[in-house]
């Protein structure tokens, strides 16, 4: 990848704002929180549904139900990302059956993510609705999936890749937007 930032969009008050606004909206269309639970996909997509649950809990005044995703063995491109990839392990603690689930990632490209978390969750149970949150939604679909919250939309090339940078994993808070070249997945670094 070409290491030469094109833009630097949300610094760490733009993405705690998101993060509130993306609660207050999950609380609004829910009309209440008693059936919601929020699931993130590992690995910075878990730690924005940390922060979403931990603001439902203020919004709300009750603990939210919160798990995380690794979608790494329901990858279409599993043989092609590691000869013996990484399975971290999906922690799902409570019984999806009969809840909405809220399934968080940080940023939605052609969908193929989403898929394979879709398909990771009906494993768990069967949920009465799946909404998607996602913090940056930069386009380039290819699959019918739309989020029902985005915290900013980034027009980008699909050269282009966007990178989510959290305190946990990166020491910043930041997403910041990269030249691409034409190998460029588009996604996270």
């Amino acid at each position: 990848m070409n290491d030469k930032i094109k833009a630097k969009v949300l610094d760490k008050e733009g993405i705690e704002r998101i993060v509130k606004r993306i609660a207050h909206e999950i609380a609004e269309q829910n009309k209440g929180l008693k059936e919601v639970a929020v699931v993130g996909i590992k690995t910075r997509g878990a730690f924005l549904a940390e922060r979403i649950s931990d603001e439902l809990r203020v919004i709300e005044g009750a603990e939210i139900p919160v798990g995380a995703l690794d979608i790494t063995l329901y990858r279409d491109d599993l043989t092609e990302i590691a000869e013996q990839p990484v399975v971290h392990g999906t922690e799902i603690e409570f019984d999806m059956n009969g809840k909405t689930i809220v399934l968080v990632d940080d940023v939605l490209f052609t969908g193929r993510t989403v898929r394979c978390a879709l398909d990771e969750l009906v494993d768990f149970g069967r949920p009465a609705g799946i909404q998607l949150a996602v913090l940056i939604d930069r386009g380039h679909r290819e699959l019918p999936i739309r989020p029902d919250y985005t915290g900013k939309n980034i027009p980008t090339t699909r050269t282009e890749s966007v990178e989510v940078r959290l305190k946990q994993t990166d020491g910043v808070e930041e997403v910041v937007v990269f030249e691409g070249t034409e190998n460029d997945s588009g996604t996270q670094v």
